[in-house]
Formats: structure tokens, C-alpha cells, sequence
């Protein structure tokens, strides 16, 4: 029996449809993605390469619309042509386009060879765009119900894109502001409203306004500190959270989510619960 160089022999199974298929794997994230619709908007695939030969292949998306009961096909596109080397792990995105919708709506991307043979499949919600008029509708009885310090502009533009009305803090005294609520963005040491900045947050919470800070607090290896905290402070209170919590506030709904609950955390403070656990099936 003639035997084939090894060379021939890989490039000829790493060729066949079905081996080629199978070396390349989606690997799963840790939960859904989640966008806005409306527009097109990357998506995040890591794809491993698990087999001894290189995979090469055209790939293309198919959108399925889900429900509790149905799913439905919404259209497939081209994507790219992707080399993966052996026991190779790549990130790639995937600009793809997701409909408007009214409510949080679950979608599925399937990733495709050839013409429908699946390689795999990630979960999406999309999220209707105007999210953060939940907010007006906390805030924006009055122009001046909100006030704003934001040295970095974390928080200004997504506010401003939505047609929240705000007060900007950063031109006037952040204690002489008596509104309904007061959000306080990112600072750093090389920012002008650093110095005495805790103090004249604390004397606003004790004048009656409350105030959610997004700040990272100072770095103490001995320490741990929790993903937000509310300080009582007089007649209000400072509501303090992580600004990873918030970051990429004009394109995430998550961080939009997370702003509103804060800002109504803040205006209404509730003691900690211990959490309500379901029966496991």
C-alpha cells in the first residue's frame, strides 16, 4: 500500500466539508449580548480551532427573531472569510444590522458554512432605543430637577442625546444646586473639581439633595470594596458606584439599565434584602 506525503494528506482533509466543519468551534460567552436596535452593531465571536489542521472558510449570519414560542427567520448575510491556524483562538466582531423594537427582544445569530450547515449560535437582546426616558420622567419635571458634574463627559452625552434637560454643575457652585437629583461623573486628580470634592458632595446630600457619585474608590490592595454603596448623609444620601457599572453609556443598554435603577436607588434609598431564591427543578 502507497502512502500519501503527510503534507497531501492534511491539506486534503482539512479541505473535506465535514472534518473542516468540525474543527472550528464558537466558543460561548459568559451570557447574552447585549444592543440597541435600529442600526447595525458589532457583535463579539471568539472562535477556537480545536483540530491539528488549519480552517479556512467562508462564513455568513442568519438572524432569527425568537419568542416563547416561535422563531423566525429574518434574512442571512455574507460575513467574511476566516483562517483559523491550529489550536489557534481568535476574537472577531460582526456588524450586523437588528430591527427596532418596543421592548427587550431576544434574537439568535447563527453562524453559518456553506449554506446552512451551523458552526454555532449566539443569544442577543435588543433594546429599544429611548430607554433613558424612564429617566425624564424621574428627573425632568422641571429643567432644573438634574444637575450634572461631569469633568470627563462620561455622562453628558447619552443625556443630551436623549432630551434630558440637566443643569451642568461644572459652571456654577456644585452646593448652592437644590434640585431633585444630582449626578456626579468620573474625576480624577487632574481634574479642577477634585480638590474638596467629598466634602461639597456630602454638604449637598445634607442639604437635602441626593447625589449618585460614580467614582472608583482609591486603590488599597488590603481592601475590598462593594460595586456600589449608599452613605446616608443628613436629609439625603450619596449613592457611590463603580464606573464600570455605567461606562459606554450612549451605545450599552446594560449601562443605561444600571444608570436608571441607581437614580431611582438614590431618590428612594431601600435597605439591603437577602435574596429570594426560586425552587430548582
Amino acid at each position: 500500500m502507497k502512502l500519501l506525503p503527510t503534507g497531501l494528506l492534511m491539506g486534503m482533509l482539512a479541505g473535506w466539508p465535514g472534518l473542516a466543519a468540525a474543527q472550528l468551534q464558537l466558543l460561548a460567552g459568559a451570557g447574552p449580548q447585549t444592543v440597541f436596535g435600529g442600526a447595525a452593531r458589532d457583535i463579539a465571536v471568539v472562535w477556537q480551532n480545536t483540530n491539528l489542521f488549519t480552517f479556512q472558510g467562508s462564513l455568513r449570519t442568519r438572524l432569527l427573531q425568537a419568542s416563547s414560542a416561535t422563531v423566525a427567520p429574518l434574512g442571512a448575510q455574507a460575513w467574511k472569510t476566516l483562517r483559523v491556524l491550529p489550536g489557534q483562538t481568535v476574537v472577531e466582531t460582526a456588524a450586523l444590522g437588528f430591527p427596532p423594537v418596543k421592548a427587550p427582544t431576544r434574537f439568535i445569530v447563527q453562524w453559518l458554512q456553506n449554506t446552512n450547515q451551523v458552526l454555532g449560535e449566539t443569544e442577543v437582546f435588543v433594546y429599544p432605543a429611548n430607554l433613558l426616558d424612564e429617566l425624564k420622567l424621574l428627573v425632568a419635571q422641571s429643567e432644573n430637577n438634574l444637575g450634572v458634574l461631569d469633568p470627563e463627559k462620561r455622562l453628558q452625552p447619552a443625556l443630551k442625546q436623549a432630551g434630558i434637560p440637566f443643569v451642568d454643575l461644572g459652571n456654577t457652585r456644585l452646593t448652592n444646586f437644590a434640585g431633585k437629583l444630582v449626578l456626579v461623573g468620573p474625576c480624577s486628580a487632574a481634574d479642577p473639581e477634585w480638590a474638596g470634592l467629598t466634602g461639597r458632595i456630602r454638604r449637598l446630600a445634607q442639604n437635602g439633595v441626593p447625589v449618585l457619585w460614580i467614582q472608583s474608590p482609591p486603590p488599597k490592595p488590603d481592601k475590598l470594596w462593594p460595586s456600589f454603596y449608599l452613605v446616608p448623609a443628613g436629609r439625603a444620601g450619596v449613592l457611590v458606584v463603580d464606573p464600570g457599572l455605567v461606562s459606554g453609556l450612549p451605545d450599552r443598554p446594560q449601562a443605561q439599565l444600571n444608570l436608571i435603577f441607581f437614580c431611582k436607588l438614590a431618590l428612594n434609598p431601600q435597605p439591603p434584602a437577602l435574596p429570594e431564591l426560586t425552587a430548582q427543578l
